[in-house]
């Protein structure tokens, strides 16, 4: 497409270069003053422990975080990646869009109104390097339409490698893009394209399998739910048009899937942004979507609206002036955060900014270099760690919560017979000392010998049971020991007694639980040795459907998830 004078003067760089400079500036500040999030937190304990995956997400994440930490330990440093590969994203859509003579005026307008755009310009999480490699792909997709060559082909092969590596939503845009233009399939350099990025994926697989496919059995059956809430298929909505802007995003909704499709690669943009929206609009019928999930869908959404805008001739008059508008709101929210305005700082998920690098210090004074364990999450205790710069503290996963990273590090080897503050945010357990900080009140007591059995594994040989109200039954468990050290179940002489229990789970929140005969405090198993338990399970007289695990205690924790779930049916 040739381009006449006044159309060059519409897509001159020069204001774009100026945006940028302003998008990095801005984002460096907010970056530079803002606490961490703590999922920030959390993958800067991937970054401490790289590997080629790990129980949530794919390691790029690690990577980003660990180049910028190794510069300097702080919130910028940490986050420096992803505010200039938020630019460099930014820039590549310009390029992208050049060819179609947008707009370069609409161009800023649009991006800096879309929320998402904002939040991923500092925010280092997955989404943020999928994000960046994802607007890369659609860079090289664009030209490998016309371009049908073999450096194209490999160029795309580790993008999407890179994707992947990402996050696994990654296999959405590959996907979408195949069923977009099915013709592909005919072309030798795509399955070059395949044979590439599977190749360098394979790591990962790997890492996989040794673990025992922690992250396939997280997000595909233990993170469903068994009853739908129609709240997160209602909120689905509205929470895309808010992270599309508060006030424009439903126009850009409109004007992005209004589009003409006159090429491939439109109707490769038309297709994600549609397939990526819808496939998470259905997710929901299984557990909540988060709002950013959709983030790779933005792409194509800015991309086809401005398009649209083009195909259009202009806009209306109103877009501009509420565009102007809703840009205005977003940087007051990102201002309110940066100057910590009480109105701003007390909203939702934004609270979980501040008070935390104070709360750190103040635990750390009170427990020196001694190990410091909380329960469910790993939220608070990866904050701890990076304000810290430790590995001291250790989340204790409990049988009423999910597994976590914290189930695969080796820090629960080293917490063994230590002394450890156990830091808790409710007063159920008994207590000898408080801590009340901006960052939330806390109560806290020391354990003088830690005895915790989260890693080890038990194997039943059911996935799901029928049995009738109080009926008796033996299961025939298998219990493993992957720790590198002997272990016993032995309660004489000891502090911290252990028991072995069957819970049972149901729906409506009433949770029992059974325990084993004494004969399990029998059983010691040397590093990787197996041993067989005979339980004696009672079914609850109560009728309905359950979840049954089987759990390891110690006092005074909750007990372990150490089983998988067994779908109890109770006649």
């Amino acid at each position: 497409m040739t381009l006449s004078p006044a159309q060059k003067i519409q897509t001159s760089d020069k204001p774009i270069w100026y945006f940028l400079l302003g998008w990095t500036i801005f984002n460096a500040l907010q970056a530079g003053t803002l606490e961490l999030h703590a999922d920030e937190a959390y993958y800067w304990m991937y970054s401490r422990y790289l590997d080629w995956g790990y129980f949530d997400h794919p390691p790029m994440v690690a990577l980003f975080i660990r180049i910028g930490d190794s510069l300097m330990h702080n919130e910028l440093c940490l986050r420096l990646i992803t505010v200039l590969t938020s630019s460099t994203a930014i820039y590549i859509l310009w390029l992208i869009l050049k060819k179609y003579a947008v707009d370069v005026w609409a161009f800023i307008l649009v991006v800096s109104g879309t929320l998402i755009l904002h939040i991923y310009g500092f925010t280092t999480t997955p989404d943020a390097p999928l994000f960046f490699f994802a607007v890369l792909f659609y860079y090289f997709y664009q030209r490998y339409i016309e371009e049908d060559s073999w450096l194209l082909a490999i160029i795309l092969g580790l993008v999407i490698a890179c994707m992947l590596y990402s996050k696994y939503h990654a296999v959405l845009l590959v996907a979408f893009t195949i069923i977009s233009n099915i013709k592909l399939l005919k072309r030798p350099t795509f399955w070059a394209i395949a044979a590439i990025a599977v190749a360098l994926f394979i790591p990962h697989i790997l890492w996989q399998v040794q673990h025992g496919y922690p992250s396939v059995n997280y997000h595909l059956y233990e993170r469903a739910v068994k009853v739908y809430n129609p709240e997160n298929s209602y909120l689905y909505v509205p929470g895309q048009l808010l992270m599309a802007g508060p006030l424009v995003g439903w126009f850009l909704f409109y004007a992005a899937f209004t589009t003409k499709i006159k090429d491939t690669f439109i109707r490769c943009l038309m297709v994600n942004g549609i397939g990526i929206f819808a496939f998470f609009f259905f997710t929901t019928f299984r557990g909540e979507a988060q709002p950013h999930w959709t983030l790779i869908a933005f792409a194509p959404l800015v991309m086809l609206a401005l398009i649209r805008f083009k195909q259009w001739g202009s806009v209306p008059k109103w877009f501009n002036t509420l565009a102007l508008i809703n840009i205005v709101l977003i940087f007051a929210l990102r201002l309110g955060m940066l100057f910590e305005l009480p109105l701003v700082t007390h909203i939702g998920q934004i609270k979980s900014y501040y008070g935390f690098k104070e709360w750190a210090q103040t635990v750390k004074q009170k427990v020196g270099d001694n190990y410091v364990i909380m329960d469910n999450g790993f939220q608070n205790p990866a904050k701890y760690n990076y304000y810290t710069n430790s590995l001291k503290c250790f989340s204790y996963d409990s049988r009423y919560y999910r597994r976590t990273q914290f189930d695969i590090w080796p820090m629960e080897e080293q917490l063994q017979h230590q002394r450890a503050y156990h830091l808790i945010d409710t007063a159920d357990s008994p207590v000898t000392d408080t801590i009340n900080v901006k960052g939330g009140k806390w109560y806290a007591a020391w354990i003088a010998d830690v005895r915790t059995y989260q890693k080890i594994q038990i194997t039943a040989p059911y996935t799901s049971l029928k049995l009738r109200a109080g009926e008796k039954r033996d299961i025939d468990l298998t219990i493993i020991n992957p720790y590198p050290y002997a272990v016993n179940f032995s309660n004489a002489g000891v502090q911290n007694k252990v028991t072995l229990g069957a819970v049972f789970f149901r729906h409506d929140g009433f949770i029992q639980a059974a325990k084993s005969g004494d004969d399990f405090n029998n059983i010691s198993l040397k590093p990787g040795e197996s041993a067989h338990y005979t339980f004696k399970l009672t079914a609850p007289n109560m009728k309905g459907s359950y979840e049954t695990i089987f759990s390891i205690r110690t006092q005074p924790f909750e007990g372990s998830k150490n089983s998988r779930i067994i779908d109890l049916e109770v006649e």
